[in-house]
């Protein structure tokens, strides 16, 4: 009898050890398929992020080629717009010694007058 219950015994430790590791099979599997989960995510992530960083690449040229436009664009418009206020300050220095010409003459054409209409009232 002996021998039988060591049978059972051993047929029950190795079911038991038949189904632990059946258990720890299907755990390595769901870990396994855990971890593939895992790095398809991480992977779609690095793609968006490369992605991200291609047209931030792409704009920062963009912003690149409209800087150095706008430069030229600048240089450009420098001289010109240095001729500008040259002719502004002669035209205001123009302005300038035609008004006093003008306050020269208005004075002296005041004086003309001034002179006649005392000729004139002295005669009457």
């Amino acid at each position: 009898m002996a021998s039988t219950e060591t049978e059972a015994a051993v047929h029950r430790q190795l079911g038991e050890l038949a189904a632990g590791m059946r258990a720890l099979q299907d755990t390595m599997r769901r870990i396994e398929e855990g971890a593939g989960r895992a790095e398809d995510k991480a992977a779609e992530s690095r793609a968006g992020v490369h992605r991200r960083m291609d047209e931030i690449v792409g704009r920062v040229g963009h912003l690149e080629t409209s800087t150095a436009t706008i430069v030229s664009d600048v240089s450009e418009m420098k001289p010109v717009t240095d001729d500008v206020r040259r002719w502004k300050l002669m035209g205001i220095g123009a302005l300038g010694m035609i008004g006093i010409g003008g306050i020269a003459l208005g004075v002296s054409f005041a004086d003309v007058l001034k002179r006649v209409a005392a000729l004139l009232v002295g005669r009457i």
